[in-house]
């Protein structure tokens, strides 16, 4: 099996260097035949993009649902063959498609050795956002936090194409004590957060009012920058043209410490929401974002005098997947 998933690898590996090579003109008439196939012919995830955008756009009629739901899968075809152009992309060229704004405050503090969380949505092209690394102060780690694949070699293949512009990427499981270490080493951080994920059942502390819905969000982010007294900005993506992004840097807080419990949570997630109703498409709306609901969490769960989340009984824990 090893052998076979290596073999694949090298395949994968060698048919991404080589459409990686092309130009973006020819890229995106590839991002438009693979438009025209996911959108009319396997109609990709279709109910769930269709429930996410009635739910949270209930104000819109079928028409104006469904314009959002083409310039979504136009958007998302974008945004692989724009993910697969990574591997090779240079320097120069990724600058200007990939800019950023705000940049003051953002460097005022990583130059006065303050740390920064960079909070994130799955919008706009979220890959390019590691060559943030090329517009802060040379002494600063750009790292990004991540769910690693269970295919090794995978894993390794999307690693080395996130982190060729010079920024780390972290495990999940491994956030706080890398951070740590990484801190106690002397080094200053930008830590990013891509935070509008859908938690898991015993990882729900913290529900949001968030495009209609009462959803549950995930607070390690927000844990992790009070600890480390990080200086916490939001990342406003906006799309100038096709293939041409700019994220402006919004601060949040300089004073994590300070802020009560979830009020930066709160706010990454009306910032979020701003975001996403001013240009909808740009939002991975093909992700089942609200497929837990708190009734559920009710009647499944309960929560500890410590904080913790454990099922009711034994049996609704086997009758259940988490």
């Amino acid at each position: 099996m090893k052998v076979l998933h290596y073999i694949a690898y090298l395949i994968v590996y060698g048919l991404w260097f080589l459409i990686s090579l092309l130009p973006f003109c020819v890229l995106y008439v590839l991002s438009d035949g693979l438009y025209l196939l996911i959108t009319y012919v396997f109609r990709y995830r279709h109910k769930v993009i269709w429930k996410n955008l009635t739910e949270c756009f209930p104000e819109k009629d079928k028409q104006e649902i469904r314009k959002i739901e083409k310039d979504f899968y136009q958007w998302f075809c974008d945004y692989l063959v724009e993910t697969v152009k990574l591997m090779t992309i240079s320097k120069k060229n990724l600058m200007k498609h990939m800019t950023f704004t705000g940049m003051e405050a953002f460097n005022n503090a990583l130059n006065n050795k303050q740390s920064c969380a960079l909070y994130l949505g799955h919008y706009g092209n979220w890959e390019w956002i590691t060559s943030l690394s090329y517009w802060v102060p040379e002494h600063v780690l750009c790292t990004q936090l991540y769910h690693p694949l269970e295919n090794k070699y995978f894993d390794h293949l999307f690693k080395y194409v996130r982190e060729r512009q010079q920024g780390v990427c972290i495990p999940m499981k491994e956030s706080i004590r890398k951070v740590i270490s990484l801190t106690n080493e002397g080094k200053t951080l930008v830590v990013g957060f891509i935070a509008d994920q859908a938690p898991m059942w015993n990882n729900i502390h913290h529900w949001v009012d968030f495009l209609h819905h009462e959803t549950p969000v995930l607070t390690g982010s927000e844990k992790i920058a009070k600890r480390m007294n990080m200086a916490v900005f939001y990342g406003d993506v906006t799309s100038r043209k096709r293939g041409y992004y700019n994220c402006e840097m919004k601060l949040m807080t300089e004073t994590p410490q300070e802020q009560e419990e979830f009020k930066i949570t709160n706010l990454y997630f009306e910032l979020l929401e701003e975001t996403i109703k001013r240009v909808p498409h740009l939002w991975l709306w093909s992700h089942n974002r609200f497929k837990r609901t708190h009734e559920e969490f009710d009647r499944l769960f309960e929560v500890t005098k410590e904080g913790k989340v454990v099922w009711k009984d034994d049996e609704m824990r086997h009758a259940n997947s988490i």
